[in-house]
């Protein structure tokens, strides 16, 4: 899977989460929970791991179980139940390595990498948290648009500083025209929004555009839903700061 469809997958990611938002909360934390998953599968071979299985069961535990504990938190602060989830994944991470019976070859990697695979998982819980504040659907739409938007450009036949600027930009403006069309935002909001996304997606498109491990499928689809997973918390810690 080449680039640009990489981040055309991305951005239909991204309209699905605007849809969902739109329709409630289940439809949204159903969507969180299957991107959530879906990104579990992939992860262990975007970033080679050893005892992919077994990675792949934790983050998705990781993932889905913090979707849940936000989707049945009552009231504010919606993340409170977040560091609780994360860290009995990462007890659960360390179980994982003693079941080993691979001599544990590559101990270290093997850690590190399920760790920061809980954390982007469960990071997609984000987009849940954001949809039950208040003025939360026009949030999650205004964000989900930004990436969305910001996405779509970055497949533009450029390289360097000029896809990276035109990702921002398309973000921002995204971001911008959003946050002035749905109630409660505001352009100046939404563009900071947007803007905020589009640092990330930049940033995480340098960072996974040149592994080699991106030829396999479910790799590949962990690297197109990475963006939507980490956006979420984005979206939800800068809403809380702008919006309130």
């Amino acid at each position: 899977m080449d680039v640009s469809t990489r981040a055309v997958a991305t951005a239909v990611a991204a309209a699905l989460v605007a849809v969902a938002a739109f329709f409630g909360e289940v439809p949204l934390i159903a969507l969180a929970g299957v991107l959530a998953v879906a990104f579990a599968v992939g992860w262990p071979s975007l970033v080679d791991l050893p005892r992919r299985l077994g990675a792949t069961i934790l983050i998705g535990l990781g993932g889905a179980g913090a979707v849940l504990a936000i989707a049945f938190t009552p009231g504010e602060p919606f993340l409170r139940e977040l560091p609780l989830a994360f860290a009995l994944a990462i007890v659960l991470a360390f179980v994982n390595e003693l079941l080993r019976r691979d001599g544990r070859e590559r101990l270290v990697e093997s850690v590190s990498g399920v760790v920061a695979g809980v954390l982007i998982a469960a990071s997609m819980s984000g987009w849940v948290a954001a949809g039950r504040t208040a003025g939360g659907v026009s949030l999650v739409v205004t964000g989900a648009v930004a990436l969305a938007a910001g996405s779509a450009v970055s497949t533009l036949p450029v390289g360097g500083w000029l896809r990276v600027f035109g990702t921002l930009a398309a973000a921002a403006g995204a971001g911008t025209g959003t946050g002035a069309l749905v109630p409660g935002i505001g352009p100046a909001v939404g563009g900071l929004i947007g803007l905020a996304v589009g640092v990330l997606i930049a940033t995480l498109l340098e960072l996974f555009d040149r592994l080699p491990s991106l030829t396999l499928r479910w790799a590949a689809v962990a690297a197109c839903v990475l963006p939507v997973t980490v956006t979420g918390i984005l979206v939800y810690v800068v809403g809380r700061v702008l919006v309130g």
